[in-house]
C-alpha cells in the first residue's frame, strides 16, 4: 500500500485550515492541522511530516519564528510559507529564517498543491534510487522492497539515501550527519545512532533486503547478505 507524504498545516484561521487540510488529502495527502506554534511544535515530534505549511501571522508567535525553532531541531522538511504580506522584505526574512516557498494570500488552492509538490520533489534527490530489488522514492519516502513496503521519515530517507548512493563502501559519520541534517542542526552523539537502528529495524521486515553494518570507530557501510 502506497504512502503519502505527511503534510502539517500551521493556520489559525480554522476556515482556511479546514480547506487546506480537506484540499489535501483529496490529492491524497495526509494532512495534520496545528492552529498555534506551540502545537505545531509538538505534533511535528510525533508525526515527523514531509513538509509544512507555514502562516506567518499567528496568534502567539511568528511562523518564521517556528520554522527556525524547527530548524534548530533537525527538522529539515520543505516549508511553504503563507501571508497577506507581499513586500520584498517580508518575503526575503522568510527565506531567511529557514523557509522553501512564499505565497501570497489569496491565493489558488491550485497553485498551493503545484508548490507542494514541487518541493517535495526537490526535498531528498531528484529521481528514485534503486539499487537492486531495493527501492527509494524521494517525493513519498517510500522504502520498497520486492513488493514489500515501509514508509520513512525525511531523515531516514536521507541517510539510508546517502547509504544506498555508495553500497558496499563505508560511509564516516560526519557524511552520514551532513547527509541527514541541515547545516547549524544540533546533532547529538548518539543521534545517528538511533536513526541507523531504526532504518535497520524497517529493513528487516522487508524480505531480500541489505543489511548496514557497523564499521567500528569509522561509520557505517550498506551491504547484502551475500556481500564479502
Amino acid at each position: 500500500m502506497t504512502t503519502e507524504a505527511t503534510v502539517l498545516i500551521l493556520e489559525d484561521d480554522l476556515e482556511l485550515g479546514d480547506v487546506l487540510s480537506r484540499g489535501l488529502r483529496e490529492e491524497g495527502f495526509d494532512a495534520v492541522v496545528a492552529t498555534n506554534g506551540a502545537d505545531a511544535l509538538r505534533k511535528v515530534s510525533s508525526q515527523q511530516p514531509d513538509a509544512l505549511i507555514i502562516d506567518i501571522g499567528l496568534p502567539d508567535s511568528d511562523g518564521r519564528d517556528v520554522c527556525q525553532a524547527l530548524r534548530a531541531r533537525g527538522v529539515a522538511a520543505p516549508v511553504l510559507f503563507l501571508s497577506a504580506r507581499d513586500a520584498l522584505a517580508d518575503r526575503l526574512a522568510g527565506f531567511g529564517a529557514g523557509g522553501d516557498d512564499y505565497l501570497t494570500k489569496p491565493f489558488a488552492v491550485e497553485e498551493l498543491m503545484a508548490r507542494l509538490r514541487a518541493l517535495l520533489r526537490r526535498s531528498g534527490s531528484d529521481a528514485t534510487i534503486e539499487v537492486g530489488p531495493l527501492r527509494l522514492d524521494p517525493v513519498t519516502h517510500q522504502l520498497s522492497c520486492e513488493g514489500v513496503d515501509e514508509h520513512l521519515t525525511p531523515t531516514e530517507f536521507r541517510v539510508l539515501a546517502a547509504l544506498a548512493g555508495r553500497p558496499d563502501e563505508v560511509l564516516r559519520r560526519r557524511e552520514l550527519v551532513q547527509a541527514g541534517w541541515p547545516a547549524g542542526a544540533i546533532v547529538h552523539d548518539n543521534t545517528l545512532d538511533v536513526y541507523v537502528a531504526r532504518l535497520r529495524r524497517k529493513l528487516r521486515s522487508l524480505p531480500g533486503a541489505p543489511r548496514i553494518e557497523t564499521v567500528q570507530s569509522v561509520g557505517y557501510s550498506l551491504r547484502w547478505a551475500d556481500s564479502d
